[in-house]
């Protein structure tokens, strides 16, 4: 992809997001979300979304990449067991279960959402000390 991923235009020193920018791409994100939730014929749990796996096109346009470690959910299949886990994009309650569900993944959008507008990783020291409170 020309403008490579997410996490290189939030971190670059020479490339910048404006706010449309980034309000664009989240909405190809959760565009690409629901339909892997909710528009397959059989649901998809990514397991691996974080700012790398968001793809940049010519026109700033957000794809979703990376499937390696997608889980399927069979019929009547809510969530699936798995050893996979992105540190700092994982609900904590699934987290210590290793349940991945497209609920699981709701809160991933919200952490890639913060990360987006704030230019904040979640494993920065000023979230992380938050989270025992």
């Amino acid at each position: 992809m020309p403008n490579e991923t997410l996490n290189k235009s939030l971190y670059s020193h020479s490339l910048f997001l404006n706010l449309m920018h980034r309000l664009g791409i989240m909405i190809d994100v959760a565009s690409a979300m629901e339909y892997i939730h909710n528009g397959c014929s059989t649901p998809m749990v990514h397991c691996g979304f974080k700012p790398h796996n968001v793809l940049l096109d010519q026109e700033m346009v957000g794809h979703v990449s990376d499937f390696g470690i997608a889980k399927m959910l069979g019929a009547g299949e809510a969530f699936v067991q798995t050893r996979i886990e992105t540190i700092g994009y994982i609900a904590p309650e699934y987290r210590q279960d290793i349940i991945v569900s497209t609920n699981c993944y709701v809160y991933s959008f919200g952490i890639l959402t913060m990360e987006t507008f704030t230019r904040t990783r979640p494993s920065d020291e000023m979230i992380t000390t938050h989270l025992s409170m």
